[in-house]
């Protein structure tokens, strides 16, 4: 019988990263930063408290993998939100890590170069400039919460948190949210069904202890005492939309049951416009509409958009890459993002102050 290693069989190296701290005095949060930080969170509590009228809106491309073409398009964002500021509070989502159902690019923190060689510590790196020069800017962010350990590094820098379809579900996703300081939306089950969403938010809401990391690096034993602002993101799935008033009606009618605030978020792409990002406007002015109509719970609205429309693969020669083109899900380019949420602000703007009162 062949000898083998009662350790590591299948463990071909292993890479010490610094630790959270090391990366952090390297690249400091700043007092402008940290401002734009604790105002957005503050904002979103505000909004999904019902305490604040506007809606707040997560749109950016689906994934970061050029960091010029980010800043390119933060810098665009950023003055549309202040024309829209009065009824739209604008989040830019900021994705480093992708969910893979069997391979493909996992995001610019696991492989920054796109070639497979897994540069981790430059994608920490790489991403926390971005976080920070995006910040500076005075423009709030949103990233999904995917690897368990990531978050230590830049958890600081954002503002509004996602948890995926696919790790809702997850006991180690409902317990690191429990812990986040970010108000975090829990997406429905890529089957979608509500289920796996409410679930979550109840185990969120309520204290966890489990194993992590601290800033120094070491194994610890967190105790959280529960995150309160977490809330469903209705997304599609199974084939089906689910955002319009009847899914709504049926969404209020599950939180109500599990005594969780009547707070809906809806995701205007994946399961919702069929992947189709011409159908993503369809879905906003559906939204609209309902919000005019009387809709309370609808509070929030998320958008893949980039600066170039639609999606490309990833070519062996990556300077074949086309700029500004999503390299995972299509997008809507600029002019249409610009387009779509001035005219949802304009009908929107004399509507929603009505819904606080």
């Amino acid at each position: 019988m062949p000898q083998l290693p009662i350790n590591n069989l299948n463990v071909l190296s292993q890479d010490i990263l610094p630790t959270p701290a090391n990366i952090k005095d390297d690249l400091p949060l700043s007092a402008k930063a940290e401002t734009v930080i604790l105002e957005g969170r503050e904002t979103i509590r505000n909004i999904l408290d019902h305490k604040d009228h506007r809606l707040f809106v997560v749109v950016g491309p689906c994934s970061i993998h050029n960091v010029e073409a980010a800043m390119d398009y933060a810098r665009k964002l950023k003055e549309l939100a202040d024309k829209v500021s009065d009824t739209l509070y604008i989040v830019m989502r900021v994705y480093f890590e992708k969910p893979r159902t069997t391979v493909g690019w996992k995001g610019l923190i696991n492989d920054p170069k796109m070639d497979d060689s897994f540069k981790i510590e430059e994608g920490l790196y790489t991403a926390r400039k971005l976080l920070l020069d995006i910040a500076e800017l005075g423009l709030p962010t949103s990233t999904e919460a995917l690897d368990p350990i990531s978050p230590q590094y830049i958890s600081d820098l954002i503002t509004w948190t996602a948890i995926g379809a696919r790790t809702t579900e997850s006991q180690t996703h409902r317990e690191m949210a429990s812990g986040l300081s970010t108000p975090i939306g829990f997406k429905n089950g890529t089957d979608g069904g509500l289920d796996v969403a409410i679930n979550a938010m109840q185990s969120s809401s309520r204290g966890h202890h489990f194993l992590g990391i601290n800033q120094d690096g070491q194994c610890a034993v967190f105790h959280t005492r529960g995150n309160e602002y977490g809330h469903v993101v209705l997304r599609g799935g199974g084939g089906k939309s689910n955002y319009d008033s009847v899914s709504i009606a049926l969404c209020e009618k599950e939180l109500k049951k599990a005594n969780l605030p009547l707070s809906i978020a809806v995701d205007c792409s994946h399961g919702n416009s069929s992947k189709k990002p011409e159908l993503q406007a369809l879905v906003i002015e559906n939204c609209v509409n309902q919000v005019i109509e009387g809709n309370k719970s609808i509070v929030s609205l998320m958008l893949e958009s980039n600066l170039n429309w639609g999606a490309q693969s990833i070519p062996d020669n990556l300077a074949d890459l086309k700029y500004g083109v999503s390299v995972t899900d299509a997008c809507i380019d600029w002019d249409t993002t610009e387009k779509v949420l001035i005219e949802a602000c304009d009908k929107l703007r004399d509507i929603l102050p009505k819904r606080l009162s």
